[in-house]
């Protein structure tokens, strides 16, 4: 492992709880990992310790051979962290909130040719960030991260709260961030199969360890699953990423579908 750019014995107690134990992994320029595991085991605590919101309990992060968490003024140049929340105030258009984040002449020249332009920012300078949906306010605060030109994007749950086409596209979005600009990108995600297909690695905690790490193929087994997440499974390859699908013995021995027609349906094409 290249000890320039990896986490290195990452460790976080609460009192006399322990976290996260002892977490190393190699990280890499254009790498797009996925944080997986189940609620407690610890990936919104390493995303926020790695972010600089909460102290270290013990460990390294290097990068381009700094310890990211002892040289906290290059931290803050190289790193851009995305809450669950986003972190915008709604009264405020996406304009004033993005102004916030740029100044006028680096704003307008991201909104021409940049990153802004990629985001599609543009398509809604003039609305309150009250009154924008999940998808563009997720989108928006991509672009106010993104303000510094990081090397390092952490996002807690980019995907949470949004619909199948939004999922897709903040994804997608994060993949390009990474392939194209070589940015490290780092997403913790409760969706086994948005993780897995647009990362190109995956880490899987455990009662705050790593339980396994490498390729989302690797990593998202259906023996992974029932040890980690304690249900059974089915992974299946779709254009060669692994898809899962949850299995419930019990409900689908039982399940009995209503018959065909039992509601009159319809469908019109949208407009």
């Amino acid at each position: 492992m290249d000890e320039r750019n990896a986490l290195i014995d990452i460790r976080k107690s609460y009192g006399k709880k322990e976290v996260l134990k002892g977490v190393t992994l190699p990280l890499g320029k254009g790498q797009a990992l996925a944080l997986a595991g189940p609620n407690g085991s610890g990936k919104s605590t390493l995303l926020r310790l790695l972010a600089g919101v909460i102290p270290s309990g013990g460990g390294e992060f290097r990068w381009r051979g700094e310890d990211l968490l002892v040289n906290r003024a290059l931290a803050r140049k190289l790193v851009a962290y995305v809450p669950q929340g986003t972190p915008l105030i709604d009264e405020l258009t996406a304009w004033d909130n993005l102004r916030l984040w740029y100044d006028r002449q680096s704003l307008e020249q991201s909104l021409s040719e940049g990153m802004l332009r990629q985001l599609g920012v543009g398509d809604f300078l003039k609305t309150t960030a009250g009154k924008l949906s999940g998808g563009m306010r997720k989108r928006l605060s991509i672009g106010c991260a993104m303000s510094g030109q990081p090397e390092i994007l952490l996002l807690d749950e980019p995907t949470s709260n949004l619909d199948i086409k939004h999922q897709m596209e903040v994804t997608r979005i994060l993949r390009d961030l990474s392939q194209k600009k070589g940015i490290l990108v780092i997403m913790i995600s409760h969706d086994l199969n948005i993780a897995a297909k647009y990362s190109d690695t995956m880490m899987m905690l455990a009662k705050g360890s790593i339980f396994a790490i490498g390729t989302p193929s690797e990593v998202l087994t259906k023996e992974n699953v029932k040890e980690v997440y304690g249900v059974d499974s089915d992974v299946v390859e779709i254009h060669g990423r692994p898809h899962i699908i949850m299995l419930d013995e019990e409900f689908d021995s039982s399940y009995s579908p209503l018959p065909e027609g039992t509601f009159a349906t319809s469908s019109r094409p949208m407009d």
